[in-house]
């Protein structure tokens, strides 16, 4: 039997981190955004459910929160008709790749968007929340897993809300700057005093909708818009949909013909 000496058992731990480090480089190899994307989903399940999940730090200064807007109503449709802005708001949910190339498109453009996420949309895909307001976008809280917040008793819708804006209070340091209630265009009295009381002064509805979310096509998307939008309006649009990310670059050229800049809704409003 050979003796193990402090020198070849040395060599021996080397080898055996050497077989390590390249397995865990040939793992994280991707082959395209919606490989990698995927790659972040499954290490953020992963780590979650055995309690370590790397939970990305607020930034050095914390996100915008909420503002009252004086003059406002509790559920804002829209801006001012005065001035030659809209805002284009985005559901936050769905293949975060798509998120990505919808971002990118706009600030190619020079547009900033609204996005309110879903709290477990942030959940699996927690950098995104940063990616989004390095961007210059409004960041806000969808509820927390897209249900009928309306229809709910109000322990529960209370809990969709609070625990949307646990995650982003978590993820930038602010609760966002924006509450829209799930599946319907605007709140219910109950669920615009709950998010109230959670820190929304206002409940984000809109007056245009793409209807993006029936897939119709990008060209159907940006007649709808185009045929409806006018100074100070608000869009309502969707991450997740291929017929969105086909339609906002001729979008966003036909609104700055138009002369109509695309801003924040925080922009908008102010």
């Amino acid at each position: 039997m050979a003796r193990v000496t402090t020198t070849n058992r040395r060599a021996a731990l080397r080898a055996g981190a050497g077989l390590v480090a390249g397995g865990a480089l040939a793992a994280g190899c991707g082959t395209g955004p919606t490989t990698n994307a995927a790659a972040k989903s499954t290490s953020t399940k992963s780590a979650t459910a055995t309690g370590s999940a790397v939970k990305p730090s607020p930034t050095t200064h914390p996100a915008p929160a909420p503002r009252a807007y004086p003059g406002q109503p509790a559920q804002i449709t829209h801006g001012p008709r005065t001035r030659p802005r809209v805002a284009l708001t985005f559901h936050g949910q769905g293949d975060p790749a798509l998120a990505h190339t919808l971002l990118g498109t706009a600030e190619r453009h020079g547009a900033h968007l609204t996005v309110l996420a879903v709290g477990t949309w942030l959940d699996e895909h927690p950098d995104i929340a940063r990616r989004i307001l390095d961007g210059g976008h409004d960041l806000g809280n969808h509820t927390q897993r897209h249900i009928s917040v309306n229809d709910l008793a109000e322990a529960d819708a209370r809990k969709e809300i609070t625990d949307c804006a646990d995650r982003l209070r978590r993820l930038t340091g602010s609760i966002g700057t924006w509450f829209r209630p799930s599946r319907a265009p605007t709140a219910s009295a109950l669920v615009t005093g709950l998010a109230r009381q959670v820190g929304y002064p206002h409940v984000l509805s809109y007056d245009v909708d793409s209807l993006d979310y029936t897939r119709p096509g990008a060209a159907a998307v940006t007649r709808k818009v185009l045929s409806e939008v006018r100074e100070g309006s608000v869009v309502s649009l969707h991450f997740g949909y291929e017929d969105t990310v086909a339609a906002l670059p001729d979008l966003l050229t036909e609104l700055d013909r138009r002369k109509l800049r695309a801003v924040t809704t925080t922009e908008l409003l102010s």
